[in-house]
């Protein structure tokens, strides 16, 4: 039994590279496992789910729906850049949306699935930016423009996201780790999988007196992440581009 995890894949026309290692991913390694999560920012920037529907994201929707009518089990997480998936998705892709955080059972472990950018909590600005667009009232007013002005607002907003990133300092992006600590002790869990950080690894520390794991997800810039999980071991591994899909464009982390 093989479970897969993979987060920030950023998905978009502008690196077609990213989209065919993924939609290899499906066909070759994924459908080989009995499950496949997603912990968010599969896609670059999600303006509604009308998206489905678009030349750019119709191959990796029918992908995905591929994967998940071949057998193995399919879950999505938003994240901080597709946080408008919606049922429409869930239904095209056949991916269940999961909310974030999730506890799951993994081989009779409980371990926390999140995104992750909420635990990022000395980038305060960035942390007043996601309670704005994760109120119901902003999305609400966001949803009601037409497809053209919210792709104008979301490409709007990652340059902005861009300019205020290249300015702060690497660490208040990283995650904090009282904020860990708390979640981890929330939950009740010793074990946390999350993305965002684009900062892959698997760290150990003691949570009141206890063993705990953070295992972080890469992000598919340059190469693909997975976290191959099974009953005997967890071990991060890369997915190297093939040479077909050499010079893809990369767009800046978070």
């Amino acid at each position: 039994m093989t479970t897969l995890f993979i987060s920030d894949l950023h998905l978009c026309a502008q690196r077609p590279a990213i989209t065919e290692l993924f939609l290899e991913f499906l066909r070759n390694d994924a459908v080989k496992a009995d499950a496949l999560y997603i912990l968010g920012d599969l896609f670059e920037y999600w303006i509604g789910d009308e998206a489905t529907e678009s030349d750019e994201y119709r191959p990796i929707v029918a992908g995905m729906r591929a994967l998940q009518a071949a057998g193995p089990a399919l879950y999505v997480m938003r994240g901080n850049r597709d946080f408008l998936m919606g049922k429409e998705f869930e239904g095209q892709s056949g991916a269940r949306l999961l909310p974030d955080p999730t506890i799951i059972d993994l081989y009779g472990n409980s371990v926390l699935l999140m995104h992750g950018d909420s635990l990022c909590t000395d980038d305060v600005e960035y942390q007043a930016f996601r309670t704005m667009v994760r109120s119901e009232t902003w999305q609400r007013e966001y949803l009601s423009k037409t497809v053209a002005e919210r792709d104008a607002i979301s490409r709007r907003y990652r340059q902005m996201s861009k300019t205020a990133t290249a300015n702060k300092r690497p660490e208040i992006m990283d995650v904090n780790q009282d904020a860990v600590a708390t979640a981890m002790r929330q939950h009740q869990v010793y074990e946390l999988i999350h993305g965002h950080t684009h900062r892959p690894g698997q760290h150990s520390f003691d949570l009141d007196g206890r063993h705990a794991r953070r295992n972080v997800l890469g992000d598919w810039y340059e190469q693909g992440s997975v976290l191959r999980c099974t009953a005997q071991d967890w071990a991060l591994q890369t997915l190297p581009l093939r040479s077909r899909c050499a010079g893809s464009t990369a767009l800046p982390a978070c």
